[in-house]
């Protein structure tokens, strides 16, 4: 057996058990530094948590939650964004044997009403007055829930209609009173947590339908945390900065592994403060989702084709360098540092350092070895593009259902256009169909309250049917194609897998933000693209048409023949039955508010297909094409 299967086999019961361990290895050692904003002085500072101040505080949460009569496996609900409280507020929960129903903070009043009545939440922490508004507007609707814990709003809110409300340290309080009448009640409370228990309820934010609770009990976690470990993308030295949504089940996971490794967590879930950020917190480990990176490197791109001339030859020429390189250098297998490049493409690729990978590592805060990234495909030739500037893009593959990550490509040992081998103790298998198979104890336990859909994708030898198309090449790492509801069939009977397309056209656009490729039952694929503003933007300050806004710009002649310049490239490259022959440029970007995105940023497919259902029609009418 393998020190790492080892391990692995021998995991704690929980993340409840990880962090007291943790607490107990190195308790003076930096956990979590977040923003505090000094409202005097109009500017903000970092703050910091040991592991031992936040084992403190999260045994004062665990003890107030148990003070309200919380019990083993009761929901708590926690509604807000990334940020230190949420994080002690999930642990609390744990500590207390309960079980957290994640809510995302874009979710609206209806669903968010649904989520908790699903659930059976029988408290709920929430942000601020906006989350806790959604709440108290239909606490009628919700009997079960009893009592709302406010993270921004002091003590003092008025109490709802059977719903009382009180600051997370009120709770706190309430919690070191209880203690003292009942020492060693949190200890307990741990102690009694079986690996089977419920830990937590997420709904999955789906591009189809109602959200379904995801059933991930106590052991899924601990599992997420070791096999972080075990696969050396984690180190203790390691400064994470942490900005997703801790309502997905990325951010959860990435969590247990921190805590595993015991390394320092940078939390702020500004997205608009992530360019800010990274030159000051420096961090050597963060994980993203693809737009991200596609946004940076068509920003890139974007600046360097407005300077012109002579800088943007350097940055195409830089750019093909680092894409030669990292194809050259590719780990797959090997022993780090054994592929080396031939000397002269070593020798270009020094001065392309010099000249461009410097400073794109220097925006990244210089220290970056890796950054994770899930829940898209990431277009191979951006992968490759930031694995030659030195910033690699480590993709892996997971699903709520499976508490995350189930694959994932680690610093030495990659594959671009994969999503990695699978992490110790998780098996994967390809069905006849194509269709991709998991098992391991990350793997959900089933749909809350949904026995007959669980059946549906759960069979009872465990292996979980994930709904997308993949491979698994010699060296063992997987591809995946596509989502096997999104693969569809011409009306010539040909199946075009969409994804595929939708990533070849992101890697030659610099200007795309979104793109849909449509051909359901018809003759000829089409296309809704839209535009990232700040670059189209960019480019028609140089090209006349500065004044334009960004819906007159989409509409413009010359920006619909830019773009064809870049469809007609990747057509020629794909069967003629791929080929995109009409596209439609969309008057705005898809969005979360819209219902267009999910929280995780995927394409609801349905709803973008409904909402611009005159355009899609527009590229058909009186087609004749085949």
């Amino acid at each position: 057996m393998s020190s790492s299967q080892s391990l692995i086999d021998s995991r704690p019961v929980s993340a409840a058990h990880l962090l007291a361990e943790r607490a107990k290895a190195t308790p003076e050692d930096e956990a979590y530094r977040y923003p505090v904003p000094d409202g005097l002085a109009n500017t903000e500072t970092w703050h910091s948590l040991t592991w031992a101040q936040t084992a403190d505080r999260v045994t004062a949460i665990a003890a107030g939650l148990l003070a309200l009569g919380l019990r083993r496996e009761d929901r708590v609900a926690i509604a807000s964004s990334t940020r230190v409280e949420w994080i002690l507020a999930d642990l609390g929960a744990m500590y207390a044997g309960a079980a957290a129903t994640t809510v995302y903070p874009s979710t609206n009043a209806e669903e968010t009403v649904y989520i908790l009545a699903d659930s059976g939440s029988r408290a709920i922490f929430v942000e601020d007055e906006a989350q806790l508004a959604k709440v108290t507007e239909h606490a009628g609707s919700l009997p079960g829930l009893r009592h709302a814990i406010v993270f921004d709003t002091p003590a003092g809110a008025p109490d709802a209609e059977g719903l009382e409300i009180l600051s997370l340290a009120d709770l706190e309080k309430r919690g070191a009173a209880y203690l003292n009448e009942h020492r060693g009640a949190v200890e307990d409370a741990v102690q009694g947590i079986e690996r089977e228990h419920l830990a937590t309820l997420i709904y999955t934010s789906g591009t189809t339908g109602r959200p379904k609770g995801v059933r991930l009990v106590h052991d899924c976690w601990s599992y997420q945390g070791v096999a972080q470990e075990v696969s050396g993308l984690l180190r203790p030295d390691d400064v994470q900065f942490l900005w997703l949504p801790l309502s997905h089940v990325f951010g959860k996971a990435l969590i247990c592994g921190q805590i595993r490794t015991g390394h320092v967590m940078v939390v702020d879930g500004r997205v608009d403060r992530i360019v800010t950020n990274l030159p000051a917190v420096r961090p050597t480990v963060m994980a993203s989702a693809p737009r991200i990176f596609e946004k940076v490197y068509n920003g890139i791109a974007g600046r360097a084709r407005a300077e012109g001339g002579t800088k943007y030859k350097i940055f195409q020429w830089a750019a093909k360098i680092a894409r030669e390189y990292a194809r050259t250098v590719e780990v797959s297998g090997a022993t780090p540092g054994k592929r080396r490049a031939p000397l002269s493409l070593a020798l270009r690729h020094a001065v392309a350092d010099k000249l461009v990978y410097g400073k794109i590592r220097a925006a990244f805060g210089g220290r970056l070895r890796g950054s994770v990234s899930g829940s898209a495909a990431l277009a191979p030739d951006i992968g490759y593009f930031f694995a030659g500037a030195g910033v690699p893009v480590l993709e892996g593959y997971g699903l709520t259902e499976t508490s995350a990550a189930c694959t994932v490509n680690r610093p030495d040992d990659y594959r671009i256009g994969t999503v990695g081998r699978p992490l110790p103790g998780t098996e994967i298998r390809i069905a006849q169909d194509g269709e991709v198979l998991l098992r391991g104890p990350g793997v959900m336990r089933g749909y809350h309250n949904l026995p007959e859909t669980t059946a549906e994708v759960l069979e009872s030898d465990g292996w979980f049917r994930t709904g997308d198309i993949g491979e698994v090449d010699q060296s063992g790492f997987l591809r995946i194609t596509d989502r096997k509801k999104d693969v569809f069939k011409t009306s010539g009977g040909k199946y075009v897998a969409p994804t595929e397309i939708e990533g070849r056209f992101k890697a030659v656009c610099p200007f795309v933000s979104n793109i849909l490729v449509i051909g359901n039952g018809r003759n000829y694929c089409t296309a809704l693209i839209a535009l990232d503003e700040a670059a189209v933007q960019t480019w028609a300050r140089t090209h006349g048409l500065a004044d334009l806004g960004y819906t007159a710009l989409v509409s413009s002649p010359q920006v619909h023949e830019l773009i064809d310049g870049f469809v007609q490239r990747v057509n020629a490259d794909l069967q003629r039955w791929q080929t995109i022959k009409k596209f439609s440029l969309l008057p705005r970007d898809l969005d979360i508010e819209h219902g267009e995105l999910t929280p995780s940023l995927k394409i609801k497919r349905p709803v973008v297909e409904r909402t611009y259902a005159n355009l899609i029609e527009a590229m058909y009418d009186g087609a004749r094409e085949a």
